[in-house]
């Protein structure tokens, strides 16, 4: 995949890697890695290595990130029970690129364009490594759960079954 790693998306995620001093390196796959199973393939690990990026909104219109296993679906009524909030409301495409600055597929844990409030899955500790997206389908970088929670202020807990 030539010129993924020119895409602004990406420069953006290899700079919050470098700010955050995270020596994992993006990778550029062959193959999508649009989904947590497509990425597993792709890289030969367990889906639960795939910390998968999940956007939601509150209540008051702001974006939830949700850094997940890729081994389970979040459960959003455990999850908005803990925010002691009604419910979470689902995004679209537009949405998550306003919010976040990344494409559905593409959507990394770090270098968002503007503030949210991020929740991580303990899950995510049953591995020293995991993959997370590099701000495009083709694109992830290897980090941990210890990492995740340090660049990004996430709340920990679990969020599925």
């Amino acid at each position: 995949m030539e010129g993924v790693l020119e895409k602004a998306a990406v420069k953006r995620v290899v700079s919050a890697l470098a700010d955050s001093g995270i020596k994992g390196q993006v990778h550029v796959l062959s193959e999508s890695a649009r989904t947590a199973q497509e990425a597993a393939t792709a890289l030969g690990i367990e889906v639960g290595q795939i910390a998968s990026s999940l956007i939601f909104k509150l209540m008051d219109g702001s974006p939830l990130l949700i850094i997940t296993s890729g081994r389970h679906r979040v459960d959003t009524e455990l999850v908005a029970r803990t925010l002691e909030i009604e419910k979470l409301d689902r995004v679209d495409a537009d949405y998550v690129k306003e919010k976040s600055g990344f494409s559905i597929g593409g959507v990394a844990p770090i270098g968002w364009i503007s503030p949210a409030t991020i929740l991580i899955d303990l899950a995510l500790n049953d591995y020293d490594v995991v993959w997370a997206a590099a701000g495009h389908p083709h694109a992830v970088y290897p980090t941990s759960f210890a990492e995740l929670v340090a660049c990004t202020g996430a709340r920990e807990m679990f969020v599925g079954p």
